[in-house]
């Protein structure tokens, strides 16, 4: 049952979100303060103040900064100054072009950005300091995952295998972790969540939680009996650019060739197909448009086997059919390109630490926790 695939894509992280999935607002608010600190990155995570410059309560703060990170919106790195033990967060380039004051959807308006946002969740970034997938739990259950049909207890159990048999014994979190972990991915995306009434949090889960309208879980019968659905049907809120790009994507990532097969692209763990919840011949529908007007794109026929062909370096492409969706946003006067914005940032460039120099970060702020609570 092992796939390895979990352990090279996914960083071994979990239950970091506080329980709390993502929320309307936070990550365009989070941006804008992280950029408003200036070009060596922020603090703002670390300050007694997050709470009222985010407007929220100070374990959100907590779960802003994760799903920043997981979002690859921003990458941290060591103060500048080796006594001060809080990690500063850059804004990626990425970030700035969603999110910026003259980004493609700062408010995420456009359902196609949440669906952008799902697809840099499982995904990882090109490039050698690109970050990986950081919510295992996730990719288990949106690629690995052999059913569709599943309780809360069985998703547990099913990440819990995959965790054990992928990581070494280090990097296994606790079986509460794992828990945690479930429980938030359904009050992220189920659209009939069932609300506690002793839970203070459960009804603004159910208001506040954008990704539900992806559509993508969905919740049968009751209580002890309810059973989750992963739901596999054309996505009429999922814009084809964004398809398309996720396409593309995964191809500059798992094919050394100019071309990819449709049945890859729908059904390999780690592709569109699966993170999406979308058939072959839905995801052939949806872009076929798309091919048919860029000079190129071709979807080609060979023994039966339909695939993508691409003429250019697929990453390239993949984000001029994007740019081009929203408006051609890297065409503004003064908008920075890539490197311009890493030039920028440099501790973007630091943000990806090896596992040792982590593992030693988490362990000091564990200790702080004990500090601050003692």
């Amino acid at each position: 049952m092992s796939d390895n695939r979990l352990a090279e894509v996914t960083e071994p992280k979990f239950s970091r979100h506080e329980t709390f999935a993502p929320r309307f607002g936070w990550l365009h608010k989070a941006h804008t303060e992280i950029v408003r600190d200036g070009t060596r990155g922020s603090d703002i995570f670390h300050r007694d103040n997050a709470p009222v410059l985010l407007g929220v309560g100070k374990n959100m703060v907590n779960a802003i900064r994760f799903w920043m990170q997981a979002f690859k919106l921003t990458r941290e790195h060591p103060h500048h100054d080796p006594a001060n033990r809080a990690y500063i967060a850059s804004p990626t380039w990425r970030a700035e072009w969603l999110l910026g004051e003259h980004g493609a959807d700062p408010y995420l308006e456009d359902t196609g950005s949440l669906w952008l946002l799902h697809w840099w969740l499982l995904s990882s970034e090109q490039g050698g300091y690109g970050a990986k997938c950081m919510v295992p739990s996730w990719y288990v259950m949106f690629h690995l995952a052999p059913f569709s049909k599943v309780t809360t207890a069985e998703m547990i159990t099913l990440i819990t295998r995959y965790v054990n048999e992928s990581y070494p014994e280090d990097d296994v979190p606790a079986a509460e972790s794992i828990k945690r972990d479930v429980e938030c991915l359904i009050k992220m995306y189920a659209q009939d969540l069932e609300p506690n009434p002793l839970s203070q949090g459960s009804f603004e889960d159910q208001l506040m939680s954008p990704f539900r309208e992806l559509g993508l879980l969905e919740g049968q019968g009751k209580a002890k009996e309810r059973v989750w659905r992963f739901t596999n049907r054309p996505r009429g809120n999922l814009s084809p650019a964004v398809l398309l790009y996720a396409c593309l994507d995964y191809a500059s990532h798992f094919t050394g060739g100019n071309s990819i097969s449709l049945a890859r692209l729908a059904n390999e763990p780690g592709a569109p197909g699966r993170a999406f919840r979308i058939r072959e011949p839905d995801l052939i529908k949806a872009i076929e448009p798309l091919v048919a007007d860029s000079a190129d794109l071709q979807l080609t026929d060979s023994l039966g086997q339909q695939s993508l062909s691409f003429s250019v370096d697929p990453q390239n492409l993949a984000w001029d059919v994007l740019d081009q969706h929203y408006g051609h946003i890297r065409r503004q006067e003064g908008f920075p390109t890539a490197e311009e914005w890493i030039q920028r940032y440099p501790g973007l460039i630091q943000g990806r630490k090896g596992r040792k120099a982590e593992k030693q970060s988490e362990t000091a702020e564990s200790l702080e926790l004990i500090e601050e609570h003692a």
